[in-house]
Parts: C-alpha cells; structure tokens; sequence
C-alpha cells in the first residue's frame, strides 16, 4: 500500500492538506541549519512548505510516480525507500517524515536518521489526525464495509480516538530515544481546523489508505455514500486536525 498512494499523483497533491506554518517555523528554528532531508516526501507537499521558509530539502520517495511528481516543482528527490537510500556521506540539519514515518521499520529508521544527521540536528516525525465528524465517518464506515467486507480496515470503529494516534507517537519517541542517539525527545501537538465541501472531501477521500487500491466501481459506490451524507449537511463541513509529532535532537556524531 505505501507505494499506492502514486496512482494519481496530481490528486494527491491536490487534495491533500499541507501542514500548520507554526510547525514548520518550530522545527526550522530549533535546527541548526538550513539542509533538510525529507523521508517519504510523496509529491513534495511538506517539502515546499521547507522550502518556502528558506530551507534546501532532498526528499526520498519508493513510489516512482510520486517523485517524478516532485521533482517536476523544483524538488531533488531520489527514489528509494529510507531504510535502502544510500546518504553517500550527506549529512543534513534536519531530518523530517510527513505523513510517512509508519511505512519506515521505526528502529532501522531512527538509527539511519542518527547517521545522517550533524550534532544538534533534529528529527521530526509527524502527520495528521483528521476524523471528520460522525455524520460523515459513519455512512463511509458503513459504504466501506458493505463494498470491500474482508477488508482489514474494517475492524475499528468509524472514529478512531484521538489518544490512539498520540500511543503510536509515544512508541515513534520511545523508538528514538532508545537508540541512545538523541536528546530532548519530545511530543508536539497543533489544533487546527478546515472547512469542507462536498467536491473537495470527495477529492481527498481517494488518495487515503484503503481506497487507493479500490476499483472504479468500489469507489464510486463510497464516494456516492459520502457525498450524500455530506448533502444532508448542507454541502459542507468543518473538519478539526490535530497535527502530531515526535522530534528530536541528535546527541552527537555518529
């Protein structure tokens, strides 16, 4: 699944939110310089955010698709998955995995982020938790689980809680702090919120795991179920984010 995310790339891009601007500002003025490397960085949606505030960035991406993608906005990628891309001596600033970090082996993972990094440079793992409200996330739990029953997917309820997300970030922090490599291993927390329309949910919705691999018709039987959930409400909704991370400062040279 982690290189399914690619089969529409300008989709992707499109649809997919960027990340909160006091996030980006956190992790760029608690590193000590300005060479970022993005694990995972799909069509280069975090990747310009960096690059906006002044950052050099190299992204790493497996999905062919997606790092062509990237690269024609001006971005250097190589294609290769993290635990396989060889640094060839490189080392960065700042190492940072949007919306990635759980397609990466999480202890391979910190310890090659130990390797590329300089002393005092910082790790930054984050992603966002976006559940829109019950109204819309239980006719699409529903939809799901009548047109694709066997469906790993299917075993929790239709919102997650949020305390769920913030465990798997506690385990990303309790991995990087056992490397024995980092220091001042912290967890941050940003609230924000957007509003949707109808067309504009339904243009996210396909880029999410678990519908990338669907077919045409899968899809369209979803999509209509959300659609006119989304109806009953006017035609939007607003949808909170919580934006989560797990960051770190290296202790010293590898």
């Amino acid at each position: 699944m982690a290189e399914s995310f690619g089969v529409d790339a300008h989709r992707y891009d499109r649809a997919r939110p960027g990340y909160p601007d006091a996030l980006v500002t956190r992790i760029v003025a608690g590193s000590p310089g300005s060479d970022v490397l993005d694990v995972g960085c799909g069509t280069g949606i975090a990747a310009r955010q960096f690059q906006a505030a002044g950052c050099a960035v190299l992204g790493v991406e497996p999905d062919a698709r997606m790092a062509d993608f990237a690269r024609a906005r001006g971005l250097r990628v190589e294609t290769a998955t993290f635990e396989t891309w060889q640094p060839e001596g490189r080392t960065f600033d700042t190492v940072v995995a949007a919306q990635s970090w759980h397609w990466v082996d999480p202890v391979a993972g910190a310890v090659k982020a130990a390797q590329v990094l300089r002393p005092g440079g910082r790790l930054a793992i984050f992603g966002h938790v976006y559940e829109p409200p019950a109204e819309v996330a239980d006719p699409f739990a529903a939809a799901f689980r009548r047109v694709v029953p066997d469906s790993p997917f299917n075993g929790g309820p239709a919102r997650r809680p949020l305390d769920a997300y913030q465990t798997v970030y506690a385990k990303c922090a309790d991995k990087i702090r056992e490397t024995g490599q980092f220091s001042d291993v912290e967890q941050w927390r940003f609230d924000w919120e957007r509003s949707y329309t109808r067309d504009q949910w339904l243009d996210l919705l396909p880029t999410t795991g678990g519908l990338t691999r669907l077919r045409p018709d899968q899809l369209a039987e979803i999509l209509g179920a959300v659609g006119s959930a989304i109806d009953s409400l006017g035609g939007r909704f607003t949808m909170t984010y919580t934006t989560l991370s797990a960051t770190a400062v290296r202790t010293g040279p590898s």
